[in-house]
């Protein structure tokens, strides 16, 4: 009896314990569904004029038509909320360094970083300088955030699962997203700066400017038909510097392997001159991180201009941003972007005195930086003070043991505008190049193309006006060297237009070899194979294209970089090397038979020759690497210089004894170490050099953020684990985290031809219907209509 009784509360209490379990699932299910954004229906909004309407398709793209376009406003900033409030969150709590708020200590240390640009204080003061017409569109945006947010039946998910509260939107936070821009597209300036300073401190004048080329081999430059010629190679010094050489104890793993260049975006235009329709065919793949929700939000708008006419715009927005399209076309003109790798930031090294307590020298003497306390919000810890000091040229940071000013154009009143508003207007390239000289901004190669077939080429956001010649300052600046004081005029920026044959292309790389390459400097261009790639694939395609056509462009995965590579390779894997050596064999066995000229998912050799590229990379700079990391984390050979394969290139040739490596007898032992390397590195976890693919290595890991705070979730908060063709150093760029964000292709005027992809969904929310919605058709290329489709759901908002 006893035993039958322990039993049925045994029963009752598993059964008790289950229920619990689908109750808590069911109440957790119900929540997440609270905070879903609505789809249909009517709503009030006060400050609307008059009705606007949100016409979604099955994808979840919007229409947003209303009777102005502060109205449309309104709604864009609605929607915004209801489906990426924590996206537009994260965005300006990364520029204000306030993410520790919501993700405790361990955000900390980038907390601490940001704060040194105090662009909370900077957006306020940016605010008051907005003219009265953007401030009032701005601020209809956020009461459109904010009610959008308001009307969720639960706060989003994000904050549940964090224990915090989504704070309301201001029209700052939106200027905050765009100094959250600059981080992304120029944080990368000064751990590159501190990285060629301590080169320059460490190798003689020779050593530098053969380490540190001024251009490239694969440079295809937008004025190399009107005679522009590339600097001449420096010549190729006697010895190398002491520190030359891999670590003595190398690491088990290669840090190359891993390494995917988060280089990236393309731009190209191609003139009415080549184009079936007679229109100007403009292309866009901007590649950053990726996570989801993806960074882009694809909207269609619609509102009267000030004259009167309809206006339709399509493109992409940026949630948090001021609201209007980031890249698209307004029916009369496209317009695309690339980041510029100008330089705009001036490492200034300041000189200290003992007998001048708290006063620091610059160029122009003596000052006494001024003092700022902040306070950072720390998630379950007591607030932290950090003490910011600003100098006339910039904060002051500490690096290897010496103070600098970060004199950055980001700081610069002008940095932040909303001049990209003009741009829903422009009727023509030549008046959008003058709005894009005026924009406020990351300086962006800016490129556009008309419904009249014309096409050009200028940088958007602000430059530098440099009083000193532009290598000079990418070095951190020696004293008593003057550095720029006030931004570029917008008559001085240098701009291609309408070029002889039909078309123009940017991708990272150096966009000038001639006049107006000074004005614009080297903040770390890429080193021009994807973009030489990108135009001579263009410039194949021939005449008469179509979007579909001129679309294709953007996904040549040609191996054209890496074949070089390749040939070295196997010419270092002859007979005598393969001798007793069977894994090294089958290495050339794998270069030979898994190769098909392409990064493709299945090829072996194309890892194995990648892979062996940054083993010598390894093997040639692996202790400068090291020195480099104490300086800061992001400081490294490649950071100094995205040119260093042309390096190793004139090397291999070369051969010279000087430059030998320590520890190897000849040049031919320097190339079958790094053979060695490989094999060690893809074999060491007992799996077979034959099933180390390309895919294998460059397999999707595309998460929501919130993962890193709840990482049990990361497996329902992902994109599935895609295996993807591309590389860096090809047009289609593709690696587990970084790549192309979207890939938009648009005739201005004929925009029900354009084409999309993106890798996430227009939503945030992992019930909604649209959160992968297009991964799949990004993963495959198959582009889908850039315009809404017809609408499945509708909102309408009323007076």
């Amino acid at each position: 009896m006893r035993q039958r009784r322990w039993k049925t509360w045994t029963l009752r209490g598993v059964a008790g314990l289950v229920a619990l379990i689908v109750l808590a699932l069911a109440a957790g299910w119900l929540y997440l569904r609270a905070s879903l954004a609505q789809l249909d229906g009517e709503r009030r909004a006060p400050g609307v004029q008059a009705a606007v309407t949100v016409a979604r398709d099955a994808a979840g793209v919007p229409f947003i038509s209303g009777a102005s376009r502060a109205d449309v406003a309104y709604a864009t900033g609605f929607v915004h909320a209801q489906e990426r409030f924590f996206q537009m969150d994260l965005l300006r709590r990364t520029a204000a360094g306030e993410l520790a708020e919501l993700f405790g200590p361990r955000a900390l240390p980038l907390d601490r970083s940001r704060r040194l640009h105090r662009f909370r204080a900077r957006a306020q003061l940016a605010l008051a300088r907005l003219p009265a017409s953007e401030r009032a569109l701005l601020e209809r945006y956020v009461a459109g955030v904010n009610d959008g947010l308001g009307a969720l039946r639960a706060k989003p998910f994000e904050y549940a699962l964090t224990g915090t509260e989504a704070r309301p939107w201001s029209a700052a936070d939106s200027l905050l997203v765009i100094w959250a821009m600059y981080i992304d597209l120029q944080g990368s300036q000064e751990p590159r700066e501190l990285a060629r300073g301590w080169l320059r401190a460490n190798s003689d004048p020779a050593q530098l400017a053969f380490l540190l080329p001024e251009a490239s081999r694969w440079d295809a430059t937008l004025d190399a038909g009107a005679g522009a010629a590339p600097p001449g190679e420096a010549p190729l010094p006697p010895r190398a510097p002491a520190w030359w050489g891999a670590e003595p104890k190398p690491p088990a793993q290669l840090a190359g392997a891993a390494f995917v260049d988060s280089v990236g975006s393309n731009n190209y235009a191609v003139a009415g001159s080549r184009s079936a329709s007679g229109a100007a065919i403009v292309a866009d793949d901007m590649h950053l991180g990726l996570q989801l929700p993806n960074i882009w939000y694809r909207v269609a708008l619609r509102f009267p201009d000030p004259k009167g006419a309809q206006r339709r715009l399509a493109g992409v927005s940026l949630p948090g941003a001021p609201p209007t399209i980031i890249a698209g076309s307004n029916g009369e003109v496209a317009w695309a972007f690339t980041n510029s790798y100008a330089d705009l930031v001036d490492l200034v090294p300041l000189g200290l005195d003992a007998a001048r307590p708290g006063q620091v020298r610059l160029p122009g003497g003596w000052e006494t930086p001024a003092s700022h306390v902040e306070m950072i919000a720390v998630k379950g810890a007591d607030a932290e003070r950090v003490v910011v000091r600003e100098t006339s040229l910039g904060p002051i940071r500490e690096a290897g043991g010496r103070q600098y000013a970060v004199h950055w154009i980001a700081h610069d009143p002008a940095a932040i505008n909303l001049n990209h508003l003009k741009l829903e207007t422009a009727g023509s390239v030549d008046e959008a190049l003058a709005i894009a000289a005026i924009d406020g901004i990351p300086a962006q190669n800016f490129v556009a193309g008309d419904a009249a077939g014309n096409i050009g080429w200028t940088i958007a956001g602000l430059l530098p006006q440099r009083t000193t010649a532009a290598l000079a300052t990418t070095f951190p600046l020696e004293e008593g060297v003057p550095t720029w004081s006030a931004p570029l005029a917008p008559q001085r920026y240098p701009r291609v237009l309408n070029p002889a044959d039909g078309q123009i292309t940017t991708a990272n790389s150096r966009q000038l070899m001639g006049e107006g390459a000074d004005l614009i400097g080297d903040g770390g261009f890429d080193l021009g194979a994807r973009n030489r790639q990108l135009a001579d694939g263009l410039r194949a395609l021939g005449p008469q294209l179509d979007v579909r056509r001129a679309a294709s462009a953007a996904l040549d995965d040609r191996a054209l970089f890496i074949g070089r590579w390749r040939e070295r390779a196997l010419r270092a894997l002859d007979p005598q090397a393969l001798r007793g050596q069977p894994q090294r064999a089958e290495f050339r066995h794998l270069l030979e038979t898994s190769w098909d000229g392409h990064a493709s998912v299945g090829s072996v050799g194309y890892r194995l020759a990648r892979n062996y590229m940054w083993a010598l990379n390894e093997l040639l700079f692996g202790r400068v690497n090291k020195e480099l990391a104490a300086l800061d984390p992001k400081a490294t050979l490649a950071s100094a210089t995205t040119r260093w394969p042309d390096v190793l290139a004139r090397l291999l040739d070369a051969r010279p004894a000087g430059w030998l490596p320590p520890g190897y007898r000849d040049w031919r032992a320097v190339e079958l170490a790094a053979v060695d390397r490989v094999i060690q590195d893809l074999t060491q976890d007992g799996q077979a050099l034959a099933q180390a693919s390309w895919g294998k290595r460059n397999t999707a890991a595309i998460a929501h953020p919130i993962s890193i705070a709840v990482p049990a979730l990361a497996p329902l908060l992902g994109a599935p684990p895609d295996q993807l063709p591309g590389d860096s150093n090809m047009p289609r760029v593709a690696g587990p985290k970084f790549g192309q964000s979207e890939r938009m292709t648009v005739s201005p005027g004929r925009e029900e031809e354009g084409l999309y992809n993106m890798p996430g969904g227009q939503s945030g929310h992992p019930l909604s219907p649209f959160f992968l919605a297009g991964h799949k058709e990004w993963v495959e290329a198959k582009p889908v209509p850039l315009l809404p489709g017809p609408a499945k759901y509708t909102l309408r908002f009323v007076p």
